[in-house]
């Protein structure tokens, strides 16, 4: 799945605040990934369709490093990633063995994959940071995954961070971490999300005129009013 750069682009504007308070009023309250957090503060709010990639616990037979030479391995399933995508890793949560380093890394950037999204650790931080690859982990560890996992395949349904994610979710990462929007839902957060930005931003600078929070978040019927005038105004103005 390739996802429209008019949907990129409007979702890299939508804060994964705003994007968790839409869903949860589709009925949806898991969908914000625990433990992944930006490895880095300069990378931009990042938006792509979920490769996801599954670890399970280490077993002495299968996580060995000759298993890095397998077709099926992590080197096998980065060259599968397609242009655009974001990696989507189940490591457990487990956080003292690195799934991925900077070489890893290194060819991830290299087939412009959008970023990586784990609630595993990463290794060689420095290495890592100098790819520019945008990640989300949940820490940093020294020693190679096989010290505690086992890798077993991409492209399936996958739980990361207490979360289930499926090939071609759609995930957005920014500073408060990553969360999905079920394909099923995407149009509906197209829509609302920009809506809801400006509304929010609108009522942050009525707080900083000193408006009181009663009646203005969430809005009654004068707030509505009134907010309803300042957009009118406003598209009246961008004409």
């Amino acid at each position: 799945m390739r996802l429209a750069s008019s949907a990129v682009e409007i979702l890299s504007a939508i804060s994964t605040a705003t994007i968790t308070t839409i869903l949860l009023k589709k009925g949806l309250r898991n969908v914000w990934m625990r433990g992944p957090k930006p490895l880095s503060s300069n990378h931009p709010r990042t938006v792509g369709p979920a490769f996801t990639l599954r670890f399970v616990p280490a077993r002495e037979d299968l996580a060995t490093p000759e298993s890095w030479a397998s077709p099926r391995s992590t080197r096998g399933a980065i060259e599968d990633m397609p242009e655009g995508c974001i990696a989507v890793v189940d490591a457990m949560g487990i956080n003292d063995a690195g799934i991925f380093g900077d070489i890893l890394c290194a060819r991830m950037k290299q087939r412009k994959v959008a970023a990586l999204v784990t609630d595993g650790a990463v290794r060689d931080l420095a290495g890592v940071l100098g790819t520019g690859l945008p990640v989300w982990c949940n820490g940093i560890a020294s020693p190679p995954s096989v010290a505690g996992l086992t890798f077993v395949n991409w492209q399936e349904p996958v739980g990361c961070g207490g979360v289930a994610v499926f090939p071609n979710d759609i995930i957005v990462a920014d500073a408060d971490g990553a969360v999905l929007i079920p394909q099923a839902l995407l149009d509906d957060v197209l829509v609302a999300g920009p809506e809801q930005e400006r509304f929010e931003a609108w009522v942050v600078g009525e707080v900083s005129r000193g408006e009181k929070l009663t009646g203005l978040y969430p809005p009654n019927a004068e707030t509505r009013a009134r907010y309803s005038q300042y957009a009118t105004d406003l598209e009246k103005l961008s004409r």
